[in-house]
């Protein structure tokens, strides 16, 4: 193997590794957002219920409760679909993490519509807010950092 080789592929090694370690931190810090966003909504799910939520919703659909785990199931699967919909923005835009951060917080708004129009206990109606806004505060931040 000739020198310049050498070089060549110590050079290429050293650049993937030092331009690994930023994505794998990223991708780290971002599943563990989700996880935190699941645990920050059980947590304002468990709050909402100590305060009087029966979270008994009742729409054009009918009657249901908004349990525990459906909040951590539905928490999740939006978490990665936001993961996914931040990814494809940074890779096809510059300032793609500036355009999901704006389209997080017009989905949080967003959600807060179908709050106001169920039938619901005012207290069901706060800690579903708060679900929202907790899920809102652990996401955005975690999936937004550098």
């Amino acid at each position: 193997m000739s020198t310049a080789t050498a070089t060549a592929a110590t050079t290429t090694a050293a650049t993937s590794t030092e331009t690994d370690a930023p994505v794998r931190s990223r991708r780290r810090t971002r599943a563990l957002g989700i996880v935190g966003a699941v645990a920050a909504a059980l947590v304002a799910w468990a709050v909402g219920a100590l305060a009087g939520a029966d979270y008994w919703i009742t729409d054009a659909q009918g009657t249901a409760r908004v349990d525990a785990p459906t909040t951590a199931a539905c928490t999740a699967i939006i978490g990665l679909v936001g993961w996914g919909v931040l990814a494809l923005a940074e890779r096809v835009a510059r300032w793609g993490r500036t355009a999901w951060t704006v389209l997080a917080v017009g989905v949080l708004a967003l959600s807060m519509i179908p709050v106001g129009l169920v039938e619901a206990s005012p207290s069901t109606r706060v800690g579903l807010t708060l679900i929202h806004l907790a899920v809102a505060a652990v996401l955005v931040p975690a999936f937004t950092r550098r």
